[in-house]
């Protein structure tokens, strides 16, 4: 496991990056910056980006069609939960702009050269994982309120889920235990791809640093988390078509907070 530096860096270690705290103006400062990113070549962005409205349409279609009505919400919603994998090229991006570089959208591929790839991919299965079991749940919840019956017209399913009160309470605790998916996801991942992309320092650290980093600054990460989550849902409507915007300038905007809230190498003792 050390030599493919999952669980620690190339030399064995388990590294403890130094933590920052900031101030609620910092995370709107960083999604500033994020659209100053966005704004120097949006048309490479889009381009990189399109796949994110075409594979949010082709999921509710496929959704429609194979009788999964009860699950297009959830599979809607869980997107946003493997976004930080997503935007791996965006961070890079950001990365060779913030060193003075003037990055073409095909410098956004180099992060597979990237010395902690087998710990970024650990980390993305662990996110899988769980956007895998947010699935799982959210399917146990429709079942237990209507059933397994999953022959359902559209017409029928939002009569269920918006006209009784079977479906209200659905929406309740489907929401409130989406939240606490939200909230996990968030705190494990809000500077772990763009500190390994950084640096090499393994999953385990790069994960326990997301972790420190949003107990250190639990209102401006929530914040963060609320922005993101209402970008994402202004950019879903009507046909996903606005995250070929919302995407990139969230993806360029962790970037820079992840430069405040944690500190560069040369930083740390």
């Amino acid at each position: 496991m050390t030599a493919l530096h999952i669980v620690s860096d190339a030399d064995g270690e388990v590294p403890h990056p130094n933590i920052r705290k900031i101030g609620m103006l910092e995370v709107f400062d960083a999604l500033h910056r994020g659209w100053i990113d966005f704004r120097e070549k949006p048309s490479h962005y889009v381009f990189l980006c399109l796949l994110y409205p075409v594979a949010g349409l082709v999921l509710m279609a496929w959704s429609a069609g194979a009788n999964l009505l009860p699950l297009m919400f959830p599979l809607a919603s869980g997107f946003a939960l493997v976004g930080p994998i997503a935007a791996l090229g965006l961070y890079e991006i950001s990365r060779r702009r913030e060193l003075g570089l003037d990055p073409s959208w095909r410098e956004a591929l180099e992060v597979r050269k990237s010395p902690a790839l087998f710990s970024i991919a650990a980390v993305a299965a662990v996110m899988f994982a769980i956007f895998v079991g947010w699935l799982v749940i959210a399917q146990l919840i429709y079942e237990a309120y209507f059933g397994v019956d999953y022959n359902l017209t559209t017409s029928e399913f939002f009569q269920n889920v918006l006209g009784t009160s079977a479906g209200w309470a659905m929406m309740f605790w489907g929401d409130l235990i989406g939240l606490v998916f939200a909230v996990v996801v968030l705190a494990i991942s809000v500077v772990t791809f763009p500190l390994l992309l950084e640096r090499d320092v393994g999953a385990v650290s790069a994960i326990w640093t997301s972790i420190r980093a949003t107990a250190a600054n639990p209102l401006p990460v929530f914040l963060w988390g609320l922005i993101v989550a209402v970008l994402l849902f202004i950019g879903s409507i009507p046909i996903f078509a606005g995250l070929a915007v919302v995407l990139p300038v969230l993806g360029h905007a962790t970037w820079h907070l992840y430069r405040k809230l944690v500190e560069p190498p040369a930083l740390n003792s």
